[in-house]
């Protein structure tokens, strides 16, 4: 088969995987096992090339590692913990309430992760809001940028920095040094802009003090023993992520450490836990693995690279800043993690030709445009999916429109604030 014939097989499964991810008429998984078998079977990718070079096993490693561990910590009540908290903290004011949940939703999803943050805190939301005798659609509105903009603080946090991490030089210290200051800054305005928005909706509305004061924050801890142990091994696994280079070990290993650990240590059925691995998403994530593999060895990964590095003159600054803007653009309307898996590869093979193998700026634009870019629609992030699901189960209906409407404009804003950050720290900050 000749080059260019591959060339534009590879591209027509890739528009047709893509197409069929987009449609939600089958489910994603089938469609990007599918991609990569078609791959495979139309000779773009050998067989031994899609398990020894594309599939990513640190990074299915991680994630199914970190799934255990979060599973045996939900048994815990952590997160009940937390929203119990925060309601008293709050006193039964709906401000403080919101401000309050938005950053336990952003802290969670930066160290446990963002959809299983989203699972954890939209039904406890729901509830406390019952109790206050308000709408809880603000509250949520608020977690659903929060999951998306705080877990993009760690490389734990969101699918995106997990796939960038692994596929680059790039640890658990880097994201945690570089993303952090621009996600506190992104947070605190979001919360503001979100408290103008919603600001008539909290008139009149609190909780009267006996009733606040009544409320037990460990009560929602069903078993002390898990709760300790589990926390603590939490706690231990994140330090072996800020340790892990330094022992020569990969973030799957530790991450599958942990989970086992928990296992043992809290005495909980591996049968069990192991019905909360989400397979569908691993097997998600080889398939893309495959899919944008065979585009690499087409050559059309490289053949992009060089029409975007054309476009902007060669010119790295600007580079930079159309990957953040496509990317939070792109990631507003697409999946985040099909997108990022086709930008990484074209990341390397733009450096490589420009010659900026030490450019990670590059890569802290494409992590804030993915994961802020999540909060545009509804159908950008797994967070925004699953919690306007929660509410609507619950009888409140958030329609795409309106979600676009409050969130989109949000999302524009958070853009515009990594760009100047990146510009500040990257380029001014180092007289570039």
């Amino acid at each position: 088969m000749s080059g260019s014939v591959q060339f534009y097989l590879a591209i027509i499964v890739f528009l047709l995987t893509y197409v069929g991810i987009m449609s939600e008429k089958l489910p994603r998984t089938i469609c990007a096992l599918f991609g990569g078998g078609a791959m495979i079977y139309l000779g773009l990718v050998t067989q031994e090339e899609a398990i020894t070079e594309f599939i990513d096993f640190n990074t299915l490693g991680l994630l199914a590692g970190m799934m255990i561990l979060i599973s045996v910590v939900k048994k815990s009540g952590f997160f009940q913990v937390l929203a119990l908290w925060a309601l008293k903290k709050s006193k039964g004011h709906p401000r403080e309430l919101l401000v309050l949940l938005s950053i336990v939703t952003a802290v969670g999803a930066a160290l446990i992760d963002s959809v299983t943050a989203a699972l954890l805190i939209a039904p406890m939301t729901i509830s406390l809001c019952r109790m206050l005798r308000m709408s809880p659609v603000p509250i949520l509105i608020s977690e659903i940028l929060m999951c998306n903009v705080g877990g993009t603080a760690l490389m734990i946090g969101n699918p995106p920095n997990v796939m960038i991490g692994s596929a680059t030089h790039l640890d658990f210290n880097d994201f945690l040094i570089n993303l952090a200051p621009v996600v506190v800054i992104t947070v605190a305005v979001t919360l503001i802009l979100i408290l103008i928005m919603f600001r008539k909706e909290f008139n009149g509305v609190h909780m009267n003090p006996k009733e606040v004061e009544k409320i037990d924050v460990m009560g929602a801890v069903e078993d002390q023993m898990i709760f300790r142990r589990s926390l603590s091994v939490l706690a231990l696994t994140i330090v072996g992520f800020v340790l892990h280079s330094a022992m020569g070990l990969e973030s799957a290993t530790i991450a599958m450490t942990g989970g086992l650990v928990a296992l043992l240590v809290c005495r909980i059925s591996p049968e069990e836990v192991m019905k909360e691995v989400d397979l569908d998403t691993l097997f998600f994530f080889m398939g893309l693995f495959i899919l944008v593999g065979g585009m690499e060895n087409a050559g059309v990964i490289n053949a992009i690279a060089k029409y975007g590095i054309n476009l902007v003159g060669g010119d790295s600054h600007l580079l930079t800043f159309l990957i953040l803007f496509l990317s939070g653009i792109a990631s507003a309307f697409i999946d985040n993690i099909p997108f990022t898996a086709t930008m990484i590869p074209l990341i390397q093979d733009m450096q490589e030709l420009m010659g900026l193998a030490h450019a990670d700026y590059m890569w802290w634009a494409l992590a804030t445009g993915a994961c802020f870019g999540g909060n545009g629609t509804i159908i950008g992030a797994s967070p925004n999916v699953i919690m306007v699901a929660i509410a609507a189960k619950e009888g409140f209906n958030i329609s795409f429109l309106t979600f676009m409407k409050w969130c989109f404009p949000l999302m524009l804003v958070s853009l515009f604030i990594a760009a100047g950050y990146v510009e500040f720290r990257y380029f001014m900050m180092a007289g570039m």
